[in-house]
């Protein structure tokens, strides 16, 4: 018989998605989620669970600050799989007490049951975020590699968008963004998860209880919540094109991301667990490629049937980065991890999920608290 395993957001999108594989693996599943109104809809105050999470799945309907309903998941499980969080860069720069209070403050209170109680865990997976690191790794033609911070407000408000050197000020070319690049957060959301890393690292050490950190870089696929405005780039412009609208873009397009599958992910996370070789080390989990915004959205545009072309609106938002991609020599070479999804592939998956949604496009309305609270510029 397989462990016995919790998952905390084990109803979101990734975390569904876990569920599944760790019970195809014969592993028992334990999830404790708050179907936060915000992506689920009103599935809690129905008393419902999301149609797409694996009925074998144990749902606990909790917050992670809810030290009761935390006794009672962790009860006689082996392994935890930590990736309940509150998602957004853009809100998380005005609703910023929500954000620490559930991310930083939600893992703080698991590992003080974890402390204080016993249990029977013998390993912790936390989901942490490339947003950690904030601009990726650069290399200049002059001084080598180098890692600069935000932009200038001066150069923005100029649109220019490329990173400059921090020494001679000639412009940077991105390179992969190795595990140890300094973490230089640029949004609030991005020092929650930094939190969330760091809390789960020292505890670790410090009770020898093995723990893993994975960064997730841009992940995309099913169960993403379209109506979330708070959602992934990727998310936001599916929701726009449902409803026949343009993906509206910040700053030329041209920034660039790492966008890795949902199922890429979830097999990072199972040899996480299996391999003795991740314990108390962080990984980057992406694909070591790279792709401009506006490619993606105008991808999307053609898959979906949407003609009229993205909005490049030379705007920027506070917080925003230009470039940032995975160097995964390391989850390669330690746990064997190769990504099998590339982007023309996976965004067939989406495309086949998304139209079966229904969404509300609520875009413009965050733009407009964005821009409420001088977030957004340009």
């Amino acid at each position: 018989m397989g462990e016995k395993v919790l998952v905390t957001g084990g109803a979101g999108f990734i975390g569904s998605h876990l569920v599944d594989a760790l019970l195809a693996k014969g592993h028992r599943v334990r999830v404790l989620d708050n179907l936060d109104p915000q992506v689920h809809g009103g599935l809690r105050e129905r008393g419902e669970r999301p149609a797409y999470l694996n009925p074998e799945a144990e749902l606990i309907v909790a917050d992670m600050r809810d030290r009761e309903a935390l006794r009672r998941a962790l009860a006689d499980v082996d392994v935890v799989f930590h990736l309940a969080a509150v998602v957004g860069v853009a809100q998380s720069m005005y609703e910023i007490a929500r954000y620490i209070a559930a991310n930083t403050g939600g893992t703080a209170i698991l590992l003080d049951v974890l402390a204080n109680e016993k249990h029977t865990v013998r390993k912790l997976i936390v989901a942490s975020s490339m947003s950690i690191y904030g601009e990726g790794k650069y290399h200049c033609v002059f001084h080598g590699d180098v890692y600069p911070g935000l932009r200038s407000p001066d150069r923005l408000a100029a649109h220019l968008w490329e990173m400059p050197c921090p020494v001679c000020g000639h412009d940077l070319s991105p390179r992969r963004t190795p595990e140890n690049k300094p973490p230089q957060p640029t949004s609030i959301y991005a020092v929650s998860k930094r939190d969330q890393e760091d809390l789960c690292l020292v505890f670790g050490r410090a009770y020898r209880l093995p723990v893993v950190a994975l960064r997730y870089f841009n992940v995309y696929g099913p169960r993403q919540a379209l109506s979330n405005p708070y959602s992934a780039g990727i998310v936001v412009f599916c929701s726009r094109l449902l409803n026949k609208q343009p993906p509206i873009i910040y700053e030329d397009g041209l920034q660039t991301r790492d966008y890795v599958h949902v199922s890429d992910v979830v097999r990072a996370n199972l040899l996480a667990m299996e391999r003795d070789e991740a314990d108390y080390e962080v990984f980057n989990v992406g694909t070591g490629w790279r792709m401009t915004v506006l490619e993606v959205a105008q991808t999307l545009a053609t898959r979906l049937g949407v003609s009229e072309p993205p909005q490049v609106i030379g705007q920027y938002r506070a917080g925003d980065i230009r470039h940032c991609y995975a160097d995964i020599s390391k989850v390669r070479e330690r746990l064997g991890y190769q990504p099998q999804v590339r982007f023309e592939q996976g965004v067939d998956d989406l495309v086949e999920w998304v139209r079966q949604q229904e969404a509300q496009d609520r875009s413009e309305r965050a733009r407009a608290e964005l821009a409420a609270h001088g977030l957004v510029m340009g």
